[in-house]
């Protein structure tokens, strides 16, 4: 049980961390090179947050479908890029 609660954790600081990123990045007052770094950093939290989003997901159709024949399957995206 220690581990979801890791997993959970590490999601939720993972959106923080993205969260405080984008603050940084709107503020203006980094510079070009820093800019980078944080947009860099903010694409791999992305990933993250989105891979965490999709397991619980894969888990909750999983635990609500028939049993183990239900086929999981990814999310598809919407032409503004939000999950359907």
């Amino acid at each position: 049980m220690a581990e979801k609660k890791d997993k959970q954790v590490d999601f939720e600081q993972s959106l923080n961390e993205l969260e405080a990123l984008v603050e940084r990045l709107e503020g203006g007052d980094l510079s070009l090179e820093e800019s980078l770094k944080a947009f860099e950093s903010g694409v791999a939290l992305t990933r993250q947050c989105r891979d965490a989003l999709t397991q619980a997901e894969q888990k909750i159709q999983k635990l609500s479908g028939n049993g183990e024949d239900t086929e999981l399957s990814p999310f598809e995206e919407d032409e503004d890029g939000e999950s359907n």
